[in-house]
């Protein structure tokens, strides 16, 4: 389980109502073939008057086995990104246009610094959102791409089918990686999308937290080669 990106939404309630903060904590077990793991991810966005910052990190956990198997530590790796938006011209024609600059990181070494711009998309009401961002990709620690672009797409749809608190939002991203298999095959990119439907408690009990379910579906990515689906259940804690 990968990044979760930017807030869609949030984003565009930041540009519409000023500078504001958001943090959240998600748990997700992932049902895959041969994964059932759990998944910790701390995500927060904030906006300014100059754009925008966002950051998130994955922790993954040990399996069962694993332990059995003697596995040092309870979190068997970590992944991070930190964006940043730059956008000081808020009040002009191009307030939907931003300078996007993310730098990509993990426990195993491999890094990646993304340089370029996002563009936003919205319904009138906000409730509706996309972001699509292209950027051209250093690859820090690890061989480089003969195809260096990454592109993101994000999306937001809040209170879905009319009904309130259902959301569903998510990302896809495509990116040149010169991919190495253990067949010793290689692709040229890898996709990998994670669409998310959360529901809020809060007409029940609690404002802050959410139950929902990810599907990770991925083309050529992290070791694996093609297509992969792997679905997981989670709650989420906004504070």
């Amino acid at each position: 389980m990968q990044l979760k990106h930017f807030f869609a939404a949030a984003a565009v309630i930041a540009f519409a109502q000023g500078a504001f903060a958001q943090t959240n904590v998600q748990t997700f077990y992932d049902f895959g073939n041969g994964r059932q793991y759990l998944t910790t991810t701390f995500e927060m966005f904030k906006g300014d008057e100059f754009g925008d910052t966002f950051f998130f990190i994955d922790h993954y956990y040990t399996t069962s086995e694993q332990r059995a198997a003697g596995a040092a530590s309870a979190i068997n790796g970590s992944y991070f990104e930190i964006e940043r938006g730059i956008n000081f011209w808020q009040d002009s024609k191009l307030k939907d246009l931003s300078g996007h600059i993310e730098y990509d990181g993990s426990s195993w070494g491999a890094g990646l610094l993304c340089i370029g711009a996002k563009y936003f998309l919205h319904s009138a009401d906000y409730s509706k959102t996309f972001t699509a961002a292209l950027m051209y990709d250093y690859h820090i620690g690890i061989g480089g791409a003969d195809i260096p672009i990454k592109f993101s797409g994000v999306w937001g749809f809040n209170d879905l089918f009319g009904l309130k608190g259902l959301v569903f939002k998510g990302f896809c991203d495509i990116w040149g990686n010169n991919s190495l298999f253990a067949d010793g095959s290689t692709a040229k990119f890898s996709i990998l999308t994670e669409p998310q439907l959360w529901f809020n408690l809060g007409n029940l009990f609690a404002n802050h937290l959410d139950i929902g379910t990810e599907i990770e579906l991925s083309y050529n990515f992290a070791g694996n080669k093609g297509f992969m689906c792997n679905p997981c259940a989670g709650i989420r804690w906004t504070f």
